[in-house]
Order: C-alpha cells, then sequence, then structure tokens
C-alpha cells in the first residue's frame, strides 16, 4: 500500500471524517486515521459524538421519550395499553445498532470517496522533506508521510479531581450511555448539556434524579427568559436541581456512591445515591500526539493552538473540532473540517462562529442562535425583543406539547435579527430557519413576511417575529 498522502487526517470524528471526505473530493490522495473500536475490536469511526455522545444519547432520549408517552400521554389520546415496562437491554441494544449503523455508514463513505482508512492511533514522528511523518498504533505498526495534516483528535470528559471515572458507580457520558437498569437514586454533577440529556433519559424511566450546579443561576449560557421557561419545565417533571452548590467529599462504597455537598444556604448534606454521572465540561484530546517531539504548541488546557483559519504554529498542520478553540460541537467541528480541506486546496473556506446553533435535546429541547438578552444589555446594544409562546400554537396543542417559546431578538434600529432561543417541541428543527435568517442577515421584517405553512411549529417563528413589532396575529 502507498503511505505517502497529500493529506493526513488523525482523528476520525465530526471534524476528522468530514475533513477527509471533502479534501479527497477537492482530488488529494487523503488518509485517515482513528483508533475507536467496536465491541469486537473493529473500527468505529465517529469519534466521541457518534460512539459515547450525540448519536447513541439520541437514541436513548427517543427510548425514552417514548416510554414517558405511553406511560402518561396515550390515555389522553385514547390509548390503553396494560402491563407497561421497560426493557433496558433491548433499549441499549438498539442504541448500539445506531451506532453501529452510523459506524459502518462513515466506512462506506470514505469507500466511495476513496479516503484510505488505517486503524489504529496516530502520532508525529518527525517533519520530513515537504511534509510529516505520522505512525500508526494499531493491529499493524505503519508510517505514513502526508504533505498536510489535520488534527482532529476531539475532547475527553473531565472529572473532578481526585475522583476518577469508574464507569460503574462514577460515570462519564460513556458509562452514562451503559447503564443496564434503571437506578433508584440518580445524581449529576453539573447542568450541562450531557448531564440534563441523560438526567432526563432515566428520570423518564424511574430514577429520582438530583442536579447538582456550582452556579448560582441554571444554564448560564442560555438566554435567562428562555433558561428560567426550561427550569420550571424540569421541576415540573421531577428533576431536583439544586443550584449554587460546593461539592465536597465523593465517596464509591457497596452499591451506590455518597456525595457530601455545601447548598446554597451554607447548609451541609449528603446524598446516597445509586450512580453518580459527572458532567463538568471536557479537556481536549492530545494525549499520545507526540506533539511536544514536533514542537506543536498547546495552551494551557493542553489543546492545539491555532489562528482564526485553523493553522498551528507548524507549516502544513492544522487542527479542528474539539482540540482548538471554540464550543466543543460536532457541527462546529464539521465545518472547520470542510474549511480546513477547502484552505489546502487554496479556496476560501469560512466558519462563522456568530451563526452557530446550540441545542439541548431534552424534553422540551432548547435551542437557540446568536445573542442572548443579557449579552445584548452587557455590550450596551439597543435591541427589541419579541416572543410567542407554543401554548397559542395549533400544532403544538395538535401534539399535547404545548410548553415554551419562540423568543426574537432584533436590532432597534437595522432590525437585522441578533438572537433566536427557542424553548418547546422539536426546537433543535426550527433553530435552523433562525440560523439561516441570520446567515443572510435577514431582519424581523423578514420572516414576518415570509410564508409559514399552517399548522405548523414554525408559525411560532413567524409570530416570534410580528412580536418584535408588536403585532402578533394569533396571541
Amino acid at each position: 500500500m502507498n503511505n505517502t498522502f497529500d493529506v493526513i487526517v488523525i482523528g476520525g470524528g465530526p471534524g476528522g471524517y468530514i475533513a477527509a471526505i471533502r479534501a479527497a473530493q477537492l482530488g488529494f490522495n487523503v488518509a485517515c486515521i482513528d483508533e475507536w473500536k467496536n465491541a469486537k475490536g473493529g473500527p468505529a469511526p465517529g469519534g466521541t459524538c457518534t460512539n459515547v455522545g450525540c448519536i447513541p444519547s439520541k437514541a436513548l432520549l427517543q427510548s425514552s421519550e417514548h416510554f414517558e408517552h405511553a406511560q402518561h400521554h396515550f390515555a389522553d389520546h385514547g390509548i390503553g395499553l396494560k402491563d407497561l415496562s421497560i426493557d433496558v437491554p433491548k433499549m441499549l441494544a438498539r442504541k448500539d445498532q445506531v451506532v453501529r449503523q452510523n459506524n459502518d455508514g462513515i466506512l462506506y463513505l470514505f469507500k466511495k470517496n476513496k479516503v484510505s482508512f488505517f486503524h489504529g492511533r496516530g502520532s508525529f514522528v518527525r517533519a520530513v522533506e515537504g511534509g510529516w511523518e505520522v505512525a500508526v498504533a494499531g493491529a499493524s505498526q505503519e508510517v505514513l508521510t502526508g504533505r498536510q495534516v489535520v488534527v482532529a483528535t476531539g475532547s475527553s470528559a473531565r472529572a473532578l479531581p481526585g475522583v476518577p471515572f469508574d464507569e460503574e458507580r462514577i460515570l462519564s457520558n460513556d458509562g452514562a450511555l451503559r447503564i443496564g437498569g434503571v437506578p433508584r437514586r440518580l445524581a449529576l454533577i453539573g447542568s450541562g448539556v450531557i448531564g440534563l440529556e441523560m438526567g432526563s433519559v432515566w428520570r423518564r424511566l424511574g430514577a429520582e434524579v438530583t442536579v447538582l450546579e456550582a452556579l448560582p443561576t441554571f444554564l448560564g449560557a442560555v438566554d435567562e427568559q428562555i433558561a428560567k421557561e426550561a427550569h420550571k419545565a424540569f421541576t415540573r417533571q421531577g428533576l431536583k436541581i439544586e443550584l449554587g452548590v460546593k461539592v465536597g467529599e465523593i465517596v464509591p462504597g457497596g452499591e451506590g456512591v455518597s456525595v457530601d455537598y455545601t447548598d446554597a444556604k451554607g447548609q451541609a448534606r449528603q446524598l446516597e445515591v445509586d450512580r453518580l454521572i459527572v458532567s463538568i465540561g471536557r479537556v481536549p484530546n492530545t494525549t499520545g500526539l507526540n506533539a511536544e517531539a514536533v514542537g506543536l504548541m498547546l495552551d494551557e488546557r493542553g489543546g492545539i493552538v491555532v489562528d482564526a483559519e485553523c493553522r498551528t504554529n507548524l507549516p502544513g498542520v492544522w487542527a479542528v473540532g474539539d482540540v482548538v478553540r471554540g464550543p466543543m460541537l460536532a457541527h462546529k467541528a464539521e465545518e472547520e473540517g470542510v474549511a480546513v480541506a477547502e484552505r489546502i486546496a487554496g479556496q476560501h473556506g469560512h466558519v462563522n462562529f456568530d451563526t452557530i446553533p446550540w441545542v439541548i435535546y431534552t424534553s422540551p429541547e432548547i435551542a437557540w442562535v446568536g445573542k442572548t438578552e443579557q449579552q445584548l444589555k452587557a455590550e450596551g446594544r439597543a435591541y427589541r425583543a419579541g416572543s410567542f409562546p407554543f401554548m397559542a400554537n395549533g400544532r403544538a396543542r395538535a401534539l399535547g406539547d404545548t410548553t415554551g417559546m419562540v423568543k426574537m431578538l432584533a436590532d432597534a434600529t437595522t432590525d437585522e435579527v441578533l438572537g433566536v432561543h427557542i424553548v418547546g417541541p422539536y426546537a433543535s428543527e426550527l433553530i435552523a430557519e433562525a440560523v439561516m435568517a441570520m446567515e443572510f442577515k435577514a431582519s424581523s421584517e423578514d420572516i414576518a413576511r415570509i410564508c409559514h405553512a399552517h399548522p405548523s411549529l414554525s408559525e411560532a417563528t413567524k409570530e416570534a417575529a410580528l412580536a418584535v413589532d408588536r403585532r402578533t396575529l394569533n396571541f
């Protein structure tokens, strides 16, 4: 096999595999190295997102949502059920099947686009004339040579100091996806995306879930009005959320975990749970990359230092995704992967950080793009706000899910849309219209004048745009 390539991509997650495919489409001879393994030891490209992140969590969220609907909402539709039960091993098997389908899909795309795939861990060896040597440590040891190298090694879950993950009782996102039965009591440290999604899964299935958050506010990155609405919804569902806590000693023992903490009032508390999910963020994954051997510059967090175009300090070496600055989102990594491949080809790849959407796949879903109201206030920027509740939307009533709202923020002078924030049904899908609008510098009036299908949830976006000018039609 020819081991000399135009482009070598280290990492087969969203940023890596997309960079490899786009580079191949542009006519380059491309190799992609990825070490993820499936249960049988075979290749499982797709990174954290496909294997222990976005994809399996959404599979479990879907399963648990079906269960909750059957348990609490089917009767409203005239559907009666007897002896409802949940088969957790079967649910997990379905999740694993969804993951495998995505793994296999990526391998198919590599073959279709003539990307050479190497299963193993990639690491730098040395600089050579006109490029870089990269070692592959896998079933067989190989050394590849590439004119350009794209590092897309992703991120890893951050553990609490002195409290390592055992993935049995103290869980990262990986272990949280593999709990073999419904825990009676579950605690989450951190109210981030992963924690809330996994907490939602197991609460729906019957677990008593407590969220311990160090910050005094809930979902601090979310628009405050939307976060308050989400907090009310989660609390009504039975999720216990404690803010402003200081976590102390954590002791695994017997069949569970003991968590000492101080609550917001300064009172010492102790929580005994069967499982503890730690969701306090992620750290760039540069372990084993051999960065020091070639002088690849890292920051204080261990991330790779890049410029605005994802160039590192080394000629011909790029980095994308969670391993560099910016939001740790799969779709951000994909956009950077495409942009870097195009820049290598002499084109002008582009990523607009201001229009990257964020989504939390809880129920209700939370999605947003652009500025929050608190950010605009802090900037001293004059704006107008409009919102529309799903309780006034016909499609939401028919769905039986009227929680939440669409909120739109627009410049007070130009009417350009500055941010859109949604909490409610299918927010993850509705946000795409807002991203498109903002990418084309649309005004709230533009969105208000667009004909939206009736009945549809998207009408709430139109009505929120109308609300910016105080002229909603249905509320």
